[in-house]
């Protein structure tokens, strides 16, 4: 049941709930936070005037500990680090030549911009199978990456400020944008790991770091562009406009109210395919790490 203090209250039925996003000053009943973590509902808790995530809540993690055990076991792979992290970045890569390919056929006036920054994404592809060493691995993500951001960046009205991608803070509406919607795409790959039990915080392509849920990261990567196809449209569309973002005395742009509004209503729709991808890949990963479990016969082993 949810009210707003004013009107009559709305009930909404459990069974048609996938998730859970607080941005606002709301009190939840505990029988609705047992509630929702017992059907595996996620929530996810944004707070402070930048919406910065600051808690998620989910239900029992899957009981096999020895996923996360054999997690632990990688990070001394060097082969195993080097192939899931080529798999990660040419996914990625993929997908951003993919977007930059639509962006040509509805923005041809922009061909200069984009069809450079498509080669170069295809020469890192490329390169990809040439190399090992796990920083050479990342410097090729990070070469694609800013050659695609300036690419990305063609498409939005120079009056919106966006040139690059930058997070902290966001300078313009576009960067504001992205980086709430990366943080709703985040929330769900941390939920995927934990219901395949898998350690969010133990990652690969991005280095095991304090307070970082390294692994969710890692799977996040090669969905990363349909979220920026997602903001792409809706200022294209101009359900975004430069009116729904604000800034913060220290310079911070930040979606207003009615912005946010907009833009939880387009990530609605995306989430759903979004989140089943995530749940495949997260599925695939537990594959992918491999099952060590009879190196556990001894407790002092394990």
């Amino acid at each position: 049941v949810v009210r707003d203090g004013e009107g009559v209250p709305r009930r909404v039925p459990v069974a048609l709930i996938d998730r859970v996003v607080l941005r606002a000053d709301t009190r939840l009943s505990s029988n609705v936070l047992s509630g929702l973590a017992a059907r595996g509902i996620g929530l996810l808790v944004l707070g402070g005037r930048g919406g910065h995530q600051v808690a998620s809540v989910l239900g029992a993690p899957h009981g096999d500990v020895r996923r996360r055990i054999t997690q632990v076991r990688r990070l001394a792979d060097a082969p195993f680090q080097s192939l899931w992290c080529r798999r990660l970045v040419a996914a990625k890569l993929i997908a951003q030549q993919r977007l930059l390919g639509e962006a040509l056929e509805r923005r041809p006036d922009q061909r200069k911009a984009l069809v450079p920054a498509s080669r170069t994404l295809a020469a890192c592809r490329l390169r990809l199978v040439e190399v090992e060493d796990l920083d050479a691995l990342r410097g090729l993500e990070g070469a694609g990456a800013a050659a695609y951001f300036q690419a990305y960046a063609s498409l939005f009205a120079p009056s919106l400020g966006f040139a690059s991608r930058r997070r902290r803070p966001p300078p313009d509406p576009v960067n504001a944008g992205l980086s709430l919607a990366y943080t709703l795409l985040h929330g769900l790959a941390v939920q995927a790991c934990h219901v395949q039990g898998l350690d969010p915080m133990l990652g690969y392509l991005h280095r095991p770091s304090h307070g970082r849920a390294s692994l969710a990261c890692d799977l996040m990567e090669p969905w990363r562009p349909r979220v920026d196809g997602l903001i792409w449209r809706l200022f294209a569309e101009r359900r975004l406009k430069a009116g729904h973002f604000g800034r913060e005395a220290g310079g911070a742009c930040l979606l207003n109210k009615e912005g946010r509004s907009v833009l939880y209503a387009a990530w609605a729709g995306e989430a759903q395919r979004i989140c089943r991808d995530l749940q495949r890949a997260a599925r695939l990963a537990t594959g992918a790490l491999g099952d060590l479990a009879p190196e556990f016969d001894s407790p002092m082993d394990a």
